[in-house]
């Protein structure tokens, strides 16, 4: 194979890389917990901390209850020693978007209902619950969701 036909598969794999990574994010119109919240309207405030001793990962705290039509301020707090994010989705769209951070593990969220923060990094994240049911915040970076870093939602 030639230099050039080498080079033309490459830029062609780079292109599909990217389309693929792009439209990743490009479908969250609709979002199966709520819809993004208005910082500047009442909210409760819930603070979630990020932790992990090396083996285990986690959330605290690891289950929230809300009422449907509320809107919650969660203050993120990255207190481990590790970058960790913070996905607000259904268990089914979580596991399928961790697949897909297997693949692009350093994937950066500019979602409304994710953040990513780096050690001892702060963030916020501003989410209206507008339909009831059972939904899972989760670090869906490879091997924290296995190592126990997830937690739930409960909108009644």
């Amino acid at each position: 194979m030639s230099r050039a036909s080498i080079a033309a598969v490459a830029v062609a794999f780079l292109l599909a890389s990217s389309i693929t990574f792009t439209s990743a994010h490009e479908d969250h119109e609709t979002f199966s917990a709520g819809v993004p919240g208005d910082p500047k309207k009442p909210a409760r405030t819930i603070r979630v901390l990020m932790l992990d001793d090396g083996r285990d990962m986690r959330f605290e705290p690891a289950s929230i209850q809300v009422r449907k039509g509320e809107q919650i301020r969660f203050m993120l707090d990255n207190g481990g020693t590790e970058s960790h994010e913070f996905m607000l989705a259904t268990v089914a769209e979580n596991r399928k978007h961790g697949e897909l951070m297997k693949k692009f593990p350093d994937m950066e969220h500019d979602d409304p209902n994710a953040k990513r923060l780096a050690v001892s990094e702060r963030g916020e994240l501003v989410w209206k619950f507008t339909k009831a049911g059972e939904f899972e915040f989760a670090c869906l970076i490879p091997g924290h969701y296995q190592a126990g870093m997830h937690g739930k939602i409960i909108v009644k």
